[in-house]
């Protein structure tokens, strides 16, 4: 087999530097890309995913993107239909040579049909010295190319479709996902009953069909656990403010995790406060910091929560407990991104993603006036709702294997038999997963070395008059 190779072209002077942006978490994908358009004069920007994307893009203003036809952190098609509302002049080719748009359709669309195609070739030949897997996925077929404005011999392509095997992230992550929720059932059917009577929920639609669409941190493919998932790949590219309602123990400062892992920021740091945990007095020195001297007891400066998360994430946890005094303060930070430390005089640019989260309906709070309507409304700019797990009953069996594995890394994974799932089923779960972790932790404690919990040690700590 001839070496791969690509004909580098000499430079000219009057030949205007060109950017590409290619998003694929495949590496030797962007990099046999890289390498190709390198040879065309272009100079290119590698992303690992649609968040880091957004991010090279608002920074490089590329004239063209390559898309890879799957992207681990967001849904390719609100991705494109987003990136194509923001960039509307890029020419947005995904990896199979389709555009996004036709009218966004650029001069340098040929060089960048000609970079993918060689990128094909080169991937099929690479496979053909491999294992075969089975699974193929054909290429578009592209006949005579030329190249505009260049001096290169006109390249005559075969005819035939060249089929590529599916890249090993596309299909590892099809399969496996797959595979490991049928797994979850067949694991609890060895020692759960085979019909489980579960309440106001419907049975969760085929773990092939919604693996794919929930991220991982959301355990459950309940509709409702699937509408969390959607809203938060949709927002955590961006810099919107988000508020996340939901009743305690339903997961909202996972969410709040998976929005920074998520975004452009998540190499930057993610602080969290509770704004019910700390005393009034304190919360606006932990916040916005406060200076040597500024109270009794202060006797060296400290730099604030929202200072700390600068370049981050911010999450603000059961905001609406904070005071209506301090809310005044930080809805000036939220309007103008300066705060002032407690006795200081001087402001402080930070440059912070504000998150919030309540258990209590905020809207409602604004209206009474426990909550100030102004700052309610620049927070909840978008707003993800975290369901009861009443609401996502059917998701009870993934959620033990989920906890089963966590509790397992230090001891022997345990399993329900059909007289605890059933009683776990019937339970209201009134402090919803956070109430089910522990009455499973409850549990392998009380089970010791049996690796059966039985409905004995199903214990939901509740006094019995």
């Amino acid at each position: 087999m001839q070496p791969f190779s690509v004909p580098v072209l000499p430079a000219h002077p009057r030949i205007r530097p060109r950017t590409a942006l290619v998003a694929s978490a495949d590496r030797s994908f962007r990099q046999r890309l890289a390498q190709i358009l390198t040879g065309l004069r272009w100079e290119v920007r590698e992303a690992e995913g649609g968040a880091e994307a957004w991010s090279e893009a608002e920074a490089a203003h590329p004239e063209a993107v390559i898309v890879d036809s799957w992207l681990p952190d967001l849904d390719l098609s609100e991705f494109l239909s987003d990136f194509r509302r923001r960039f509307p002049g890029v020419d947005v080719v995904t990896a199979e040579g389709s555009s996004a748009e036709e009218s966004t359709r650029g001069p340098y669309r040929q060089e960048l049909l000609y970079a993918l195609r060689r990128s094909e070739e080169s991937d099929t030949a690479a496979w053909n010295t491999a294992p075969a897997i089975d699974a193929a996925r054909p290429v578009p077929q592209l006949s005579k190319i030329e190249l505009p404005n260049f001096e290169l011999p006109k390249i005559v392509l075969p005819k035939a479709e060249l089929p590529r095997p599916v890249r090993a992230l596309e299909f590892a992550a099809a399969d496996s996902s797959a595979r490991r929720a049928a797994s979850n059932v067949a694991s609890l059917a060895s020692g759960a009953p085979k019909a489980i009577p579960i309440r106001n929920g419907s049975a969760s639609p085929p773990a092939e069909s919604c693996s794919a669409e929930r991220l991982p941190e959301m355990v459950g493919n309940a509709a409702c656990m699937l509408e969390v998932s959607r809203r938060v790949r949709l927002v955590a590219p961006r810099m919107t403010p988000v508020l996340i309602e939901g009743p305690t123990g339903s997961g909202k400062e996972i969410v709040a995790e998976a929005l920074h892992r998520l975004s452009s920021r998540s190499r930057k740091p993610f602080v969290a406060i509770n704004c019910a945990a700390i005393p009034e007095s304190l919360l606006e020195a932990e916040l916005f910091g406060h200076t040597r001297g500024a109270f009794t007891g202060a006797v060296q400066g400290r730099t604030g929560r929202i200072e700390a998360a600068d370049g981050g994430t911010l999450f603000l946890d059961e905001i609406g407990e904070m005071p209506l005094g301090l809310q005044s303060k930080l809805l000036r930070f939220v309007e103008c991104g300066e705060l002032q430390r407690v006795g200081d005089n001087e402001t402080v640019r930070v440059d912070v993603r504000i998150v919030a989260a309540t258990h209590c309906p905020l809207a409602t709070q604004a209206q009474s006036g426990g909550f100030r309507s102004d700052l309610y409304y620049r927070l909840a700019v978008f707003l993800i709702r975290t369901p009861a797990l009443l609401e996502h009953q059917e998701d009870l069996p993934l959620l033990i294997e989920h906890f089963f594995k966590k509790m397992g890394r230090d001891a022997p994974m345990k399993r329900v038999d059909e007289s605890a799932m059933a009683k776990l089923a019937a339970h209201d779960w009134p402090g919803n997963v956070r109430e089910l972790e522990h009455v499973l932790e409850r549990g392998v404690i009380l089970a010791g070395d049996n690796p059966v919990l039985t409905s004995s040690e199903i214990d939901f700590g509740l006094s019995v008059n």
